[in-house]
Formats: structure tokens, C-alpha cells, sequence
């Protein structure tokens, strides 16, 4: 099992409503709903009641400390580095006029010859 999928069941355990589990971990609700599939799927028993209320299945019960051990026992999270500011710079190809020339018109283009 991935940790990750731990740590989502685990704040979904607390929550015990879906949109507010995704919302607190900042991810679609979608995610959290497959998430929790791949999870039963392993387990091979429901985990979730999903019908309203939201409760546990004493196998969800069961993974929730289980979870909440592992989680605990998990080594801390290194933080990313800070990513570069900006994008890359694009250089103007001519098309388009300067600010500074653009109330007058255009100087005449002589049309290429035959």
C-alpha cells in the first residue's frame, strides 16, 4: 500500500464526508473516490459505508490504525527545492509595432517585384 493512499484514507477516516476530505488535502474529489477503490480493492472488503452517514466498515477500522501507525513510522517528507521564477523568454519575432511609434502610420513597403 502507498503512503500516500494511507495518508488520504486516514483524513477521510477523520472527516467522514468525502468533499470535505478532498478539500482538506487539496485534491479532486475524484482522486479521493479512486483512491479509496484501489484501496478495497487490495484489502478485498469495503472499507466505507458510502451512503449516507459516511461511516467506517470494521475492515476500514481495522486499516485506520494501521494507517495511522505507518504514517507515524514513515521518515519526514524532504521539501522541494524551490522551483525558478518565470518562464522562458521568447524573443520577438518583428510582428507588431513599439508602443512608441504607434499612433503613425506605417512607413510605405514597397511591394516585392516580379
Amino acid at each position: 500500500m502507498k503512503l500516500a493512499y494511507l495518508v488520504r484514507f486516514a483524513a477521510l477516516a477523520e472527516e467522514l464526508h468525502f468533499p470535505r476530505a478532498a478539500e482538506r488535502l487539496g485534491i479532486p474529489l475524484a482522486s479521493l473516490y479512486t483512491t479509496v477503490d484501489k484501496l478495497e480493492e487490495e484489502v478485498g472488503q469495503p472499507l466505507v459505508s458510502r451512503t449516507p452517514p459516511t461511516r467506517l466498515t470494521p475492515a476500514g477500522a481495522l486499516l485506520l490504525d494501521e494507517a495511522r501507525a505507518r504514517i507515524a513510522d514513515a521518515p519526514p517528507q524532504a521539501s522541494a527545492a524551490p522551483k525558478a521564477q518565470g518562464g522562458k523568454a521568447k524573443a520577438s519575432k518583428g510582428k507588431g509595432r513599439a508602443p512608441i511609434v504607434k499612433g503613425q502610420p506605417k512607413p510605405y513597403k514597397k511591394r516585392q517585384g516580379r
